[in-house]
């Protein structure tokens, strides 16, 4: 290539980068992404030069008219970006300069690239923030309207993927919208914290111009400026802690995935999948593969590596800015894009899946899921300590183990000739709906409970 001096670096160098160092050194890849943020940020710096008399009205208003018309070119797919221009703030300022020719040169008055980055990228993750708090309400709706289908549907809770007691359908999807709902919390806390503006900063000191960044603040929708120029132009804690919000959030998508993976198998058949949320196989024509959960489960790998990729980078740099910071937003653009596909998907399956009934209650119906409900009476009824209660329960598992029947199928004779006391009224919490029913405590499985919990939650989701 010519190599001829870069026309943003100025006189400083007599020649261009050679191939190379063009290729390594150019952003423009993928921080075009940033474009509609980066036009926002220059509409207001340049309406602030105004306000402060910094630059004429007749400039400002012809940098805001060619801003408008870049923008335009841009979401119109018209607008040519150059690698040799390096990055989106080049590549509009000089698009800028042929636009309108001198008055170009001023947008850039007491502003720095290393500040116009940190406000472009926290506006591009704050709308993040907005999109994925947006797609989780919608996720937790459609899980609402599966637990109010089914608040009373019996079916076995696990614990180390066994049996453990009976619960109801409704109580199991609302434990998703709780941990969705901490997930909406985490990223409403984030996006509380990163809206503070960092422009202004200018390089990494500030400027002597007098500008107003209170001005451009609200203008762009932040509470208010960042207090200390060196860290507004060095900091990345807010994509960290989008990327923490975002794998926390990605991490209950894949268990959720992971037990519509199990609960949609011949073995389990607790759920089907809709048509549009699975797939067949090439050779076996039986084949109904949950692949859309398979591959949500597979998207915490991206977001985890994300998010592990932005601290290692982050974790070695000296204040302020350094050129290692270019790497911090393919990760995040990525973690972002995987997000939201996992989250539309997983709301598509949810609203689409259909619960079988007959198999969960059968499921809730083996395994001695009722084992606690009998040492709990066995407490209530005769006094016994829990620990002997637990005892006789388990003595009582093991004669129906070796009967090969369940629980409620011994006979009272077969009960009494491990414990005496036993009566026959012991049958009544035997049955899974009297086992689910008598969980009566805050938080419990009982559907009067669960219907309370759908109740609140509809109205929290209006």
């Amino acid at each position: 290539m010519t190599k001829t001096s870069n026309q943003m670096w100025g006189g400083r160098f007599a020649s261009g980068p050679d191939a190379i160092m063009e290729a390594i050194n150019a952003s423009i890849g993928f921080d075009k992404r940033l474009a509609a943020q980066d036009i926002a940020g220059s509409r207001a710096h340049a309406a602030m030069l105004a306000a402060q008399g910094i630059v004429t009205d007749k400039d400002a208003e012809a940098i805001r008219e060619g801003l408008l018309t870049i923008l335009s070119e841009i979401e119109g797919g018209k607008f040519e970006f150059s690698t040799a221009l390096e990055d989106i703030h080049m590549n509009v300022e000089a698009r800028l300069k042929d636009l309108i020719g001198a008055p170009a040169g001023r947008l850039h008055t007491a502003r720095s690239r290393n500040d116009q980055v940190a406000v472009d990228f926290r506006l591009w993750v704050r709308d993040q923030c907005d999109a994925a708090d947006a797609a989780l309400a919608a996720l937790m709706q459609a899980l609402v309207a599966q637990a109010e289908a089914g608040a009373d549907w019996v079916m076995p809770g696990f614990t180390h993927l066994q049996t453990a007691q009976p619960v109801t359908w409704g109580h199991h999807m609302l434990a998703y919208v709780e941990m969705f709902a901490r997930d909406r919390s985490r990223f409403a806390d984030a996006r509380r914290r990163m809206n503070e503006s960092p422009l202004g900063a200018a390089a990494l000191a500030g400027t002597s111009f007098p500008i107003d960044r209170h001005f451009t603040a609200k203008a762009l929708g932040f509470d208010r400026p960042t207090a200390n120029s060196l860290d507004s132009v060095s900091d990345r804690d807010f994509a960290l802690e989008f990327l923490a919000a975002s794998s926390i959030c990605a991490m209950h998508l894949s268990r959720f995935a992971e037990e519509l993976v199990i609960w949609s198998s011949a073995q389990f058949r607790f759920v089907a999948m809709s048509d549009r949320w699975s797939t067949g196989s090439s050779i076996m024509p039986q084949k109904r593969n949950p692949d859309a959960a398979e591959l949500i489960r597979a998207k915490i790998g991206r977001i985890f590596g994300a998010n592990v990729a932005l601290m290692t980078v982050m974790k070695g740099l000296p204040l302020t800015y350094s050129k290692d910071m270019q790497e911090d937003k393919e990760q995040v653009f990525d973690a972002a894009d995987s997000l939201m596909l996992a989250l539309a998907a997983m709301t598509g399956m949810v609203s689409d899946m259909t619960a079988n009934r007959p198999n969960l209650k059968a499921a809730a119906s083996s395994g001695f899921s009722t084992a606690t409900d009998l040492a709990d009476w066995l407490v209530r009824e005769l006094n016994l300590p829990f620990r002997d209660a637990h005892h006789v329960t388990g003595s009582l598992v093991a004669v129906a183990e070796g009967k090969g029947c369940d629980l409620p199928d011994l006979t009272l004779a077969d009960m009494q000739a491990i414990h005496e006391g036993i009566r026959g009224d012991v049958f009544d919490v035997l049955g899974v709906e009297n086992s689910v029913a008598s969980r009566m405590s805050y938080g419990g499985t009982a559907p009067v409970r669960v219907r309370e919990q759908i109740a609140r939650w509809k109205e929290a989701l209006k």
